[in-house]
Parts: structure tokens; C-alpha cells; sequence
């Protein structure tokens, strides 16, 4: 029961960070997103809410997997996975609510490198724990590509 829980609460978290970042970046979504230019390979917007599900959902049993393995560097782990939530979330108010591309893709920057850290301190105590990142590292760096294309033509 007790390895259960280290993978339903992070699952949980991650679900609520989202959530709390869609209530965010609901008005920039509407009235803001349809009137900037947006590279070719943009995905329609139902994708974007089916991606981060997937993403969380594999982070979250990721942070289970690793807090559940043998292994010292849990907390060092634990504090990743909370930083890469943090910085998630904090993409949505720079990049949505502020409405700041420039400070938006700092921000994904940075939270790419938090991922790719927390991959590798992951794979030392559970290489699942590290794959099941890969997706979110690689929607990461796409979504920076956007970022990066909305800040250069708008």
C-alpha cells in the first residue's frame, strides 16, 4: 500500500499543478493564443491538454518509481521533481498570464535543464523512473521551439 501512495500522490500533484495552470492561462488561451503567429507545425489545441496528461501521468509514476527504489538520493530526486512542477507551472503565468514570450521561454529553458537533471539523478536509483521523462523532455524542447518561434514573429 505504502509504494502505492509514493506513486498516487505524485501522480495527484502533478494533475493539480496542471489544473491550477489551466485556470491561469484560460483568458490568454481565448482571447490572446488565436491572435499570434504560430510556427507550421503547431499541433491543434485538443493535442496540448491530451499531451500534458500523458506527461503527468508518466511524471508522476516516475517520482513514484524513483521514491520507491533503493537508493540515497531521494531527496535530491524529490527536490527535481518539485522544481521542474514549479518551473511547469510558473511557463503558464510568464507565458499566459503575463502574456511574455521572452520571459516564457527563459523560463522552458530552464525547466528543460530541471528535467533532464532529474532524469539522470532518476536513473541512478530507477531507469523506468528515467525513461518514463524521455516524453516530457521531448514535448519540453517542442513546446520551446514554439515558444521561441511565437517570440520571434509576434
Amino acid at each position: 500500500m505504502r509504494k502505492a501512495v509514493a506513486i498516487i500522490i505524485p501522480v495527484a500533484l502533478c494533475f493539480a499543478v496542471g489544473f491550477a495552470a489551466s485556470l491561469i492561462q484560460r483568458d490568454a488561451i481565448i482571447a490572446w493564443y488565436p491572435t499570434l503567429s504560430k510556427p507550421p507545425l503547431t499541433p491543434p489545441n485538443y493535442v496540448f491538454p491530451t499531451a500534458w496528461g500523458v506527461i503527468y501521468l508518466l511524471a508522476g509514476i516516475s517520482m513514484g518509481l524513483a521514491w520507491n527504489a533503493d537508493g540515497g538520493r531521494r531527496k535530491i530526486i524529490a527536490a527535481l521533481f518539485a522544481a521542474q512542477l514549479a518551473f511547469n507551472f510558473l511557463w503558464s503565468v510568464l507565458f499566459f498570464y503575463m502574456r511574455s514570450p521572452m520571459l516564457g521561454l527563459a523560463d522552458i529553458v530552464v525547466l528543460e535543464c530541471v528535467i533532464i537533471a532529474y532524469a539522470l539523478a532518476a536513473c541512478r536509483v530507477s531507469k523506468p523512473a528515467s525513461w518514463l521523462f524521455v516524453p516530457y523532455a521531448a514535448w519540453v524542447a517542442f513546446a520551446a521551439y514554439l515558444n521561441a518561434y511565437i517570440l520571434a514573429f509576434n
